[in-house]
């Protein structure tokens, strides 16, 4: 008997082929992933921040965390691309000390195209280690408003004075004169010169620190002097000038920078880039970090306390005000106030308030519009508009809190001429029918109530009474109609 064996089939290789091929596609595949998040793990890391506007305290906590996460992560580099007009002495030296204690390289990049650091970003940017430009930006006019007055001009520095500030000499300890007379210069001189000379001190300092131009550093501060990129890169004021940041990034490789542990060589060639955006903090801080509405944030919080007491029960006023409150003192701690200032806020809003009790014809409450006007002038002399309360501002609230004041004395005012509508009080002058005439009591039916009542005169049952007085749970009544 003949065996016939199977007929091997045509379509075994090619399905072993395709096989392979697949596996093979999937292996490569994974290779080329897996070497991507190597080396994408493996190349170094730059932070970027990107600061636009006045330097304040929401900038500054800005500033600060992102140096944070950058020291938390390893960064190579941390990068702050500043364009502003200027800010607070307070928030501008924060960034400066945690710049000056940090143990991630900085390079402060005034950018874009058309940006500024003036002022208190001219310290931040001689604070770092790196200080970079775009084309067509500007740095300097650094110098200090005065304090309790009008800006005054500086007064040009005379040849017997400059060598010396050039060769970093402190003028904090000779008397200030004045340039024209000789004589001893007035009070809001002398306070203007040493707040001009601290400021000079410092930037001194960041420069001599850095090795950076100090000539224009003080130049910046006594005589607002300023400069474009082109002039910063050739008088050694900025390291580079660059385009943007990726341009930054190959110019600053293999550059060698001390920090405060040590010196360390840039590595930034293909360097990954971790933008921070600003979070809900941020906006939060920039939106109460205000003058003009923490005072508004404090005013809604005693406001809605005082209406809460004048109306027990309700709630909400006390937990709005109460929160609003927290808010505007939170805010206060954070911007640098007079506490003269806060203390005459204190004093007209009291005023105020001791208007809607007190029959003064309106003499306190005029007392405290010009207490409370006094101190919003007084409370901060920071020179900068967003950061100084204006009078019509003031005049605006306090007109509003008179207004507040009024219609709430007035409403209470009415609501005292009303009839009681509850309670023992609503009782007088009720009628009723005598229900029941018992031998020690009767009983009359007032107001769809039983109660015990007592008359002068003899009462039957029917008898309509009318409610007299009230003697403990007893009301005291008189008949006014006999029953039938």
């Amino acid at each position: 008997m003949r065996r016939v064996l199977p007929r091997p089939s045509s379509r075994s290789p090619c399905i072993s082929l395709m096989r392979l091929l697949s596996f093979m596609a999937l292996a490569l595949f994974a290779a080329i992933s897996a070497y991507k998040g190597f080396a994408q793990s493996s190349a170094p890391l730059v932070v970027e921040v990107r600061v636009d506007g006045i330097i304040s305290p929401a900038s500054a906590d800005f500033i600060v965390r992102g140096l944070e996460q950058a020291a938390k992560d390893k960064a190579e580099l941390f990068v702050i691309q500043l364009d502003t007009p200027g800010g607070l002495d307070t928030s501008m030296r924060t960034v400066v000390r945690q710049i000056l204690a940090s143990p991630v390289p900085v390079a402060t990049f005034v950018g874009p195209a058309g940006a500024r650091a003036a002022s208190a970003g001219t310290f931040i940017l001689y604070a770092s280690h790196i200080a970079a430009m775009t084309p067509a930006s500007n740095l300097g006019a650094a110098s200090p408003v005065q304090i309790g007055g009008s800006p005054q001009p500086a007064a040009p520095a005379t040849p017997a004075t400059a060598p010396k500030a050039q060769q970093g000499g402190d003028e904090g300890d000779t008397p200030a004169k004045d340039t024209k007379t000789g004589t001893p210069a007035a009070h809001g001189d002398t306070m203007m010169n040493k707040v001009t000379n601290d400021a000079a001190a410092y930037i001194r300092s960041l420069a001599q620190l850095r090795g950076r131009n100090i000539k224009f550093a003080e130049s910046a501060v006594r005589d607002a002097a300023s400069m474009s990129a082109s002039e910063a890169l050739d008088a050694h004021v900025v390291d580079f000038v660059a385009s943007d940041l990726g341009d930054l990034l190959k110019q600053v490789d293999g550059r060698e920078v001390k920090l405060a542990t040590g010196t360390k060589v840039l590595h930034t060639v293909d360097a990954r880039i971790q933008t921070i955006e600003p979070g809900w903090r941020y906006q939060l801080l920039a939106l109460i970090a205000n003058p003009q509405v923490a005072l508004v944030l404090l005013m809604v919080g005693i406001y809605g306390l005082f209406y809460e007491m004048l109306n027990p029960g309700l709630a909400l006023p006390g937990v709005a005000g109460f929160i609003c409150l927290l808010l505007g003192l939170y805010a206060f701690q954070l911007l640098p106030v007079s506490w003269t200032g806060v203390g005459l806020l204190a004093l007209g809003i009291s005023l105020m308030v001791a208007e809607a009790f007190l029959p003064s014809f309106g003499v306190i409450g005029a007392g405290g519009v010009v207490a409370f006007v006094l101190g919003g002038l007084f409370l901060t002399d920071t020179g900068i508009p967003e950061f100084d309360l204006s009078i019509p501002f003031l005049v605006a609230v306090a007109l509003c809190s008179v207004a507040f004041l009024i219609i709430v004395g007035a409403v209470a005012a009415r609501a005292h001429k009303h009839p009681v509508v509850s309670g023992r009080e609503d009782m007088l002058g009720q009628e009723g029918v005598v229900a029941s005439v018992g031998r020690t009591a009767v009983y009359a039916s007032i107001h769809g109530e039983s109660w015990r009542v007592r008359c002068p005169d003899s009462l039957q049952e029917g008898d309509q009474v009318r409610v007299k007085a009230l003697d403990g749970l007893t009301l005291l009544v008189e008949r006014i109609k006999a029953g039938p």
